[in-house]
């Protein structure tokens, strides 16, 4: 960091507000929560800085008090500030009708992600309403490396996205994408990513892109296909892909992106 930008930032420095972000970022990362005494030792503040950022945080809904522990954990709020004001309010809007069908058609869950910095992130989830299934949590963060939904925003990404998304990665993961590359153009090639689940055995996810105005990738439409023992499922796995490349399609050309498939070259 150069020496202008440092005087610039203690200059706007508003200390309660970064200690304000800091509680939430320590949280992310701590989902049975922490105490107030917990949440100063780890980021080195004293009890009294922690406390009362801590409450007023608590009291505007951003933080959750378990009466119990006296754990505080981020709240759902935050995700809804976070859905309400960026395009992920309009991509689940449009989709959310088409997932519906979807859902109604295989009897598979399915779920939208989008690219959130170097992870993505579960926007919206349809679950199915039989009696077994396997769905993904909204809010649920994703490994670009390892997940079917990974590779397909990796694969339709422009060079200039994909070259962001490895310079927000660390440097082993970032290798990976770069190892990932022959692979992503086959992807990109068929259209959709079919794969073993990184999460669950007996899961096959699929997942194929979701295009916005102008043809960039705006998120990737996936299904964490459920074949049952006994062969009850609705669909065999070739139908549901087709059903579930339809359905991308449709969203898509919702969303403003032209009809057939969007590539970049």
């Amino acid at each position: 960091m150069t020496e202008k930008s440092t005087k610039s930032r203690s200059a706007y420095a508003a200390p309660a507000l970064e200690r304000g972000f800091d509680i939430l970022e320590l949280l992310a990362t701590m989902p049975a929560g922490l105490t107030i005494s917990e949440i100063a030792q780890q980021l080195g503040r004293s009890m009294s800085e922690v406390f009362r950022v801590t409450i007023v945080m608590e009291r505007r809904g951003w933080l959750r008090k378990d009466p119990q522990s006296d754990h505080y954990s981020v709240s759902y709020w935050m995700l809804d500030v976070a859905y309400r004001a960026t395009p992920a309010r309009s991509l689940a809007t449009v989709a959310a009708p088409v997932m519906q069908s979807l859902v109604s058609a295989t009897n598979q869950s399915c779920h939208l992600v989008v690219r959130a910095e170097a992870r993505g992130l579960v926007v919206q989830r349809i679950e199915n309403l039989g009696p077994a299934g396997f769905a993904m949590r909204a809010g649920a963060v994703i490994d670009l490396v390892t997940s079917c939904s990974g590779h397909v925003l990796l694969a339709f990404a422009d060079d200039a996205q994909r070259d962001a998304i490895i310079a927000a990665q660390p440097a082993d993961a970032a290798a990976a994408i770069r190892k990932l590359r022959p692979h992503l153009a086959v992807v990109r090639a068929q259209g959709y990513e079919m794969s073993p689940s990184a999460r669950a055995s007996g899961v096959t996810d699929i997942s194929v892109p979701i295009f916005a105005f102008g043809g960039a990738i705006t998120a990737a439409l996936t299904v964490p296909y459920l074949e049952m023992i006994d062969g009850s499922q609705r669909t065999d796995l070739v139908a549901t892909r087709e059903m579930l490349m339809a359905a991308g399609a449709a969203i898509s050309e919702s969303l403003g992106a032209s009809s057939g498939p969007r590539r970049p070259d």
